[in-house]
């Protein structure tokens, strides 16, 4: 389970009920949604808001911030002429990084994709290099392809979030996403720094991948031998996960194995919440076929009767080839011949105003993240394998003996139970 090939830059946060030994801490952590504007639901939210947890996140640092993302329009006219109100969301964040690294001396570090839209033109980062340290990370001359599609904070290396959320207003306001926040666990965020640094290295100039990674990089724990911790006063197993192959130092489990792991592994039920679902590479020229994680899916319903549920995402710039894929998943749902089923649902977050139907690329579920009987999953990449080869990502998953209404494999199960029992989600 140790990344060999190459992958996706990715990382994957996988909490297992193993009892292998390691340090233990007690580390506090809940769950963090953004519920787009106007999107309603008969029950009560779980959730802690993805905009409120990020900004008392950000205010909580003493020493330092290190932050890995896709892209910054934090600013409302990054993205449109005529901001609408809710985007001051946005600039919460950006003027509290700045506030914190100017007023309190803040050691703050970004390692963003290297692409057009996060050039030296880009506002938000123009205002942060005023006060942090930048580097850009270029995957296509560092591994061939793809791009730095991580999603993470980390404060004081000891707190952090991992989640779908960029450093986006619409992330914050009308773009559904999913994540965690984890306080007080410095040998979680000891090892998810590891990451962080292998970023920073190959933000350099004239950088190269080493081959192997000096030792300082290595991660100390994996599939086979995962963290033991307590989180929220309940034990648990922990291990972070990257790809691809050539950025996993030593002892770093990869990604696609972490994933392929938890559907193998599940014996009664595996929930999927994902936008994009397709078994081949999006991006690549030509159409390649990449079935491993449909195999995986279809071994499970067929061979262990497992039942299986994916539920995709559907919006403006949804490929239609997503729905055959889907209904050929589903197309093996039948008690009669299987003991296991698979369903598919496509989930839509809907404008309730000429003004959100204004905002570009939005009103869209953007969650990445899958709960078994077993394990919990939280994730930033979409499902299609240039997400797993070219493509980076972030993630988290969590499972415990203790189950109760505090435990978050359980609210996970639940959040997605609400979703797809919505009216926002139909049948494929």
């Amino acid at each position: 389970m140790i990344c060999k090939s190459a992958l996706l830059i990715g990382l994957a946060f996988i909490v297992t009920s193993s009892k292998a030994a390691s340090h233990n801490e007690e580390c506090k952590s809940t769950l963090v949604e953004t519920i787009p504007q106007h999107l309603t639901y008969n029950e009560t939210v779980i959730s802690k808001d993805t905009h409120d947890e990020l900004l008392a996140l950000i205010n909580s640092a003493t020493e330092s911030i290190d932050i890995a993302s896709f892209y910054w329009t934090l600013l409302g006219k990054d993205v449109m002429p005529k901001p609408v109100p809710e985007s001051r969301k946005g600039e919460d964040i950006l003027n509290a990084l700045v506030s914190v690294a100017k007023n309190k001396s803040i050691k703050l570090r970004i390692a963003v994709n290297d692409d057009k839209q996060n050039s030296v033109h880009n506002e938000d980062l123009s205002a942060l290099q005023q006060v942090a340290q930048l580097k850009r990370v270029n995957f296509t001359r560092l591994v061939g392809a793809g791009i730095l599609h991580t999603k993470f904070i980390l404060v004081d290396n000891r707190s952090f979030y991992v989640g779908s959320a960029n450093m986006d207003w619409r992330s914050l306001t009308h773009v559904k996403e999913m994540g965690i926040l984890a306080q007080n666990c410095p040998s979680l965020a000891a090892d998810l720094a590891n990451t962080f640094e292998v970023y920073w290295y190959l933000g350099g100039t004239e950088v190269v991948v080493p081959k192997p990674w000096p030792k300082e990089y290595s991660a100390k724990y994996n599939v086979t031998h995962p963290q033991q911790t307590t989180i929220n006063g309940q034990p648990y197993s922990v291990f972070i996960s990257s790809s691809p192959g050539e950025l996993c130092p030593a002892g770093r489990s990869n990604d696609i194995d972490a994933i392929l792991h938890i559907i193998n592994t599940a014996q009664r039920f595996i929930h999927i919440a994902v936008m994009d679902y397709f078994p081949l590479f999006l991006y690549k020229r030509p159409t390649t076929f990449w079935p491993v994680i449909d195999d995986a899916l279809r071994r499970a319903a067929l061979e262990r009767g497992v039942h299986v549920r994916l539920l995709g995402s559907h919006w403006n710039h949804t490929r239609s080839s997503m729905a055959l894929f889907l209904k050929s998943l589903s197309a093996l749902s039948n008690g009669k011949v299987f003991k296991g089923s698979i369903e598919t649902r496509l989930f839509n977050v809907p404008s309730f105003t000429p003004a959100e139907r204004e905002i570009p690329f939005a009103r869209v579920n953007h969650n990445k993240y899958m709960v078994t009987d077993k394990v919990a999953y939280i994730g930033t990449s979409n499902w299609s394998a240039d997400y797993f080869v070219s493509t980076g990502g972030v993630g988290i998953a969590l499972s415990t003996t203790a189950r109760n209404e505090t435990n978050l494999h359980d609210q996970l199960e639940s959040i997605f139970e609400r979703d797809w029992n919505s009216k926002y989600s139909q049948v494929v």
